[in-house]
Parts: structure tokens; sequence; C-alpha cells
């Protein structure tokens, strides 16, 4: 995780929230947010404190999740019944593909940088493949949520 992985997925969750775009696909980019920030986060203190804990991503995981949530859940933004897509929550379910996408496209760019050599295909690889993905299953869930 890079931080401008982290600022593009932060740019691509406020845009869908300003365009109105519906929660299952904003929930899309909000998972890859809190994964990627669990992961900068993690990497940030390893570097510049001196800690050194097993799970420190599964913890800094755990506190953005609670952080995103707790609010959320607080101010009745989840849970609606009128707000669900399979009988999930659409914020969540979203959440929930982008837990699922975003690795899988940290995935793709490591095996397309091994096949090169330990060199990527293009500049900024590491950023464009998440994006794609994430933008492929915005998509996705548009055509399903439509």
């Amino acid at each position: 995780m890079c931080p401008l992985c982290t600022v593009a997925v932060g740019v691509g969750l406020g845009l869908s929230r300003w365009l109105k775009i519906d929660d299952a696909i904003s929930g899309i980019w909000i998972g890859a947010f809190i994964l990627s920030l669990s992961f900068m986060t993690a990497k940030l203190t390893k570097k510049y404190v001196s800690i050194r804990l097993r799970f420190l991503t599964a913890l800094y995981f755990i506190f953005f999740l609670a952080g995103t949530f707790v609010p959320l859940e607080y101010y009745k933004i989840t849970g609606n019944p009128l707000n669900q897509l399979w009988g999930i929550d659409k914020l969540i379910l979203g959440v929930s593909i982008g837990f699922i996408v975003f690795p899988l496209s940290l995935f793709i760019h490591g095996l397309l940088k091994y096949q090169n050599h330990r060199k990527s295909y293009i500049p900024f690889q590491k950023v464009i493949i998440p994006i794609i993905g994430l933008s492929i299953g915005s998509i996705v869930m548009y055509t399903v949520v439509r």
C-alpha cells in the first residue's frame, strides 16, 4: 500500500458521495479506503515508532472499521430496511465487496510485476490497477442496483 493509493481511493469516495451515487457503490470505495488506510497506518507505525505488534494491521483495521460504522449506525444511515439489496444493507454489501476487490487488484498488480521481472509495465501501475478494479466493481454494482 502506498500513500498515493490511499489518497486516490479517498478521492474516489468523496466524488461518489458528492455525486449522490448509490450506497452500494460508495461502499466499495469505503471498503477499499478502510483497507488502504489500515495498511498504510500500520506501515508508518512500524517505520517511525518502535512498536512491533504481531497483529498491528488487524488492530488498525478494527479501529477504522468501528470508526466508520459506529457513527453510521448511530445516525441511522445503515440498517434502513428500504436501503437493502439481497437482504443486506447496501453500504455493508458495498464495503464487503471493496474488501475483496481491492486486495485482489493488488494481487493482480503483484502478478504483473512478477511477470515483468519485478518492474511495473507502466508508471503508477500500483495505483492504476486498484482504481481499475474498483471502477469495474462499481460499474458491475451499478448495473445490479439500477
